[in-house]
């Protein structure tokens, strides 16, 4: 029989593996929904904000079902699985869309998109409460850190691989997007294949039904309050500016599929170099001190990016952002599952991505809606400012961390 430190090593190894994997489906996929959608099926503006905004309102109702399911869940890995194998059906029916009538393939697109977040949201809810599980606290910053680091560079490598095929192509040939969507479902089932390798440690798990059906309790635990408060605000204007760079890069800066794949990999290059600084800094200043710092670098991308049209520029902005996505990521994970209650983490979650949802849903409509009421610079730089705001809220939330922690420590040594 393993050792709990073996069982540890192997999960680790397996989750590595299977973030690969799902990383290479996303790199397949979702990166090149916008152009796909825009170039061959000739997409409108507001399309393409709901490409953005449809699968986190679609989202947002799956994790209120989620949190339900999740409550009565003893084990977590095999429902994971089955979400995330109805998830990548959706890539399969992706590939016959460029069948139907012309003036239904956008729309019947977007949908696709939309209701794969359904299965999806599922899949994410249900992995971040398992592998928060699997994890231990003082691992979690030095093993995200390295994992996302290694995720990125196999998103950096597929990506770059797939712009140089899709030079060989016409930019409206919907060939080289259905190989993808085929190849993507593929690696799809790997991701699964490794999943279930996870052991998964067995819990004597007893539902209070009153309280675990919707995760109401969440609201009465203050850090978690006031770190949804912040990383709501954050991320509204984050994705504010979602489908502006979309719009700005196909339509302002006319960038081909060789281009987009070129400014993705500039940006995953930069996480890349910098996802363990951002871990070892965690460490050191704790996670809602550097949050503070990422959303201040994330408000310069889009002021930066509507400067010009240079491609080469516009890369160089896209590697700039990259250093700053990695601390992002890293650091709102890690920050929820701080903020969390080990007993009923999944509830904590699920509410979370629940409001996250709605936000996702608003966010890119009120970008389009900016674009269409003003320009795309304005746009822009409302989205930087907003993103500049939010790193004065992250900030307020460290003081109180810190607050919270010196007042807990001196009730200790008081009762000591």
């Amino acid at each position: 029989m393993d050792s709990p430190s073996q069982i540890t090593m192997r999960n680790e190894k397996n989750s590595i593996i299977n973030g690969v994997a799902s990383t290479i489906v996303m790199s397949m996929s979702n990166n090149y929904f916008a152009l796909f959608a825009i170039g061959v099926l000739g997409a409108t503006n507001y399309q393409i904000g709901l490409i953005s905004s449809l699968p986190q309102i679609v989202g947002m109702l799956a994790m209120i079902l989620g949190t339900v399911i999740m409550s009565r869940l003893q084990e977590k890995k095999r429902f994971t699985g089955l979400s995330i194998f109805f998830t990548r059906i959706f890539l399969l029916a992706m590939f016959f869309v460029i069948y139907l009538p012309e003036e239904y393939r956008a729309w019947t697109f977007v949908l696709l998109i939309g209701f794969m977040n359904l299965p999806g949201s599922f899949a994410m809810l249900s992995w971040q409460s398992f592998i928060g599980d699997l994890i231990s606290d003082s691992r979690r910053s030095g093993f995200f850190s390295e994992r996302n680091r290694i995720l990125t560079i196999a998103g950096m490598v597929t990506t770059l691989l797939i712009g140089i095929g899709l030079q060989w192509f016409d930019k409206a040939n919907p060939l080289p997007y259905q190989i993808l969507f085929i190849l993507a479902f593929l690696f799809g089932m790997m991701e699964i294949f490794y999943l279930n390798r996870h052991v998964e440690p067995k819990k004597d798990h007893v539902t209070d039904k009153k309280r675990a059906s919707f995760g109401w309790d969440a609201y009465q635990h203050k850090p978690f309050i006031y770190f949804l408060i912040c990383g709501l605000f954050f991320n509204f204007a984050w994705q504010l500016a979602w489908p502006l760079f979309n719009i700005y890069n196909i339509k302002v800066a006319h960038m081909t599929g060789f281009w987009i794949s070129i400014i993705t990999v500039a940006n995953q290059v930069g996480q890349i170099i910098s996802f363990k600084w951002w871990g070892r800094m965690a460490d050191k200043h704790s996670n809602a001190k550097m949050l503070a710092i990422t959303a201040v670098g994330m408000a310069s991308a889009p002021f930066l990016t509507i400067l010009s049209t240079n491609m080469y520029y516009l890369t160089f902005v896209n590697f700039t952002s990259g250093l700053f996505v990695s601390g992002t990521v890293l650091l709102l994970f890690n920050q929820l599952l701080e903020v969390t209650r080990e007993q009923n983490r999944g509830s904590f979650i699920a509410q979370y991505n629940i409001l996250l949802a709605i936000i996702g849903f608003i966010a890119p409509q009120v970008g389009v809606y900016l674009l269409q009421l003003s320009s795309i610079n304005t746009a822009m730089n409302f989205a930087a400012v907003l993103r500049l705001v939010s790193g004065a809220v992250f900030l307020l939330f460290y003081i109180y961390m810190k607050k919270r922690y010196f007042n807990s420590n001196k009730m200790a040594v008081q009762k000591a």
